[in-house]
């Protein structure tokens, strides 16, 4: 993370607004949002009223799996059919906190620093990226 150039409170609100509106007009059952720093910390989360409790533990594991390797969860979900020995020590050596299934987007400036990445649960992985992408989108940054 870049301490001069960090992801704001207002950034990681504006990205949850978006990404649950896009939720509610794709029709999606009650979603959980989680915006992480580039260090895995949580900035900011919504439960929709109706969503399961595990939701939010699976939209933060997908955003801090999307954060600790800079890339959108659907990627390491890939990287892990194809390396499960090294993906399985990564959600060990995380204390469980490291999901790579599809669902997350790393957050990046313009510049491409990596600024931290955000996950959803409630949809399929490609409609909880989906939402990702166009919360991160909306908020003016880039979804990577």
């Amino acid at each position: 993370m870049n301490p001069s150039n960090p992801l704001t409170l207002a950034q990681a609100g504006a990205i949850l607004a978006a990404a649950v509106a896009a939720a509610r007009a794709d029709g999606l059952p009650p979603v959980a949002v989680a915006v992480l720093d580039a260090s895995g910390h949580t900035v900011a989360l919504q439960r929709e009223d109706g969503a399961t409790p595990l939701r939010v533990d699976i939209a933060i594991g997908k955003a801090y799996a999307a954060a600790g390797m800079g890339v959108a969860s659907r990627v390491l979900h890939q990287r892990a059919q194809d390396n499960p020995v090294f993906f399985n020590a990564l959600a060990s050596s995380s204390q469980g906190k490291f999901i790579p299934q599809a669902g997350a987007v790393a957050i990046r400036a313009a510049d491409g620093t990596l600024l931290g990445a955000v996950g959803a649960s409630g949809g399929t992985g490609a409609q909880d990226e989906a939402i990702c992408a166009a919360g991160v989108n909306a908020a003016g940054l880039v979804a990577a």
